[in-house]
């Protein structure tokens, strides 16, 4: 019975040592910075280090190395060296990353980016990436320029392909593959920027909301002012459009311009309320529903303004 339970001891050590093991690849990166930030094109530029240690020789990074979610990769500078008896190559990256930006809350949006690192030519079976979590880290004072990193932090992957990249057989259908991941978080300090985008908005309704000082007799100022704030709130949105991605939900730039667009209307209304009065010779309903018009119409509109600010901001 013991020289059994021997031999299928040792049948099944070797059916183990038979199977091939997946080599690791420690790897790590040292973010540079991360610049050209745009939200129109939807991508950003980032500069880092990567490095690889490992013991496999067919393995090189400079020929097999991809980012699958980059739109442009430069020539990467490479140094080569070995390491306590195991290959060692340091590349210095510069890549156009692909990103879809959340803009719901702009300008006070917090972004996640995300750099995947893979190698193209050995799948999961013969390469799994080990991150270099203690040594990977990005530039404090320079990485990025008016935001704020957080949560950086880097680890490992499988992405799935549901092909077999023209390999007929059966079981090359579906292949994977390991992939390093950088993926870290960042918000800035936004009432600057939100002051710098809105203040022609709030401008203009300032100037629609002077439309409530003159007489109700004085047709001019009361229906002209409110249309040139009218003009000028469409104007200032085309030009926050024009920064920002296409996007089918309603982001704060939307509900701000278009609370902004029904308080000049509802001057309008007022205006028109109180001119129609002045005209039936009710001169004293006339100044009563102006004056509560005008305190309904800027309380109303700067209370939601607040509300909605708070909200994305919070």
């Amino acid at each position: 019975m013991l020289r059994i339970i021997l031999v299928v001891l040792l049948v099944a050590g070797l059916a183990l040592a038979g199977q091939a093991q997946p080599d690791t690849v420690k790897v790590g990166a040292y973010i540079i910075s991360v610049h050209d930030i745009n939200f129109r094109e939807k991508e950003f530029t980032a500069r880092f280090w990567l490095w690889f240690v490992y013991d496999n020789p067919d393995f090189d990074f400079a020929k097999q190395l991809d980012i699958p979610n980059a739109k442009g990769i430069d020539p990467p500078e490479i140094i080569v060296d070995s390491l306590n008896g195991k290959a060692w190559a340091i590349m210095k990256m510069k890549c156009v990353m692909k990103e879809n930006w959340n803009v719901a809350d702009f300008p006070f949006d917090q972004q996640h980016l995300t750099i995947q690192i893979e190698n193209t030519l050995f799948d999961n079976s013969s390469l799994i990436f080990l991150p270099d979590t203690a040594g990977s880290r990005y530039d404090e004072q320079e990485a990025i320029d008016g935001w704020k990193i957080k949560n950086f932090h880097v680890h490992q992957k499988t992405n799935d392909y549901h092909t077999g990249f023209g390999d007929p057989r059966p079981e090359r259908a579906l292949q994977n593959f390991s992939a390093f991941v950088i993926e870290m978080d960042i918000e800035r300090d936004a009432f600057g920027l939100f002051m710098k985008i809105f203040i022609g908005m709030y401008i203009a309704f300032a100037i629609a909301a002077i439309s409530f000082t003159p007489h109700p007799s004085e047709l001019e100022p009361r229906f002209g002012l409110p249309v040139g704030g009218l003009f000028a709130a469409v104007g200032n949105k085309y030009i926050i459009d024009s920064l920002l991605p296409e996007s089918s939900s309603f982001t704060l730039v939307d509900t701000l311009h278009t609370l902004t667009f029904l308080a000049i209307f509802s001057t309008l209304v007022v205006s028109s309320i109180t001119l129609r009065l002045h005209d039936l010779k009710k001169n004293d309903v006339a100044v009563r529903v102006n004056r509560i018009g005008s305190r309904l119409v800027i309380g109303l509109y700067l209370i939601a303004n607040l509300v909605f600010v708070f909200l994305a901001w919070r």
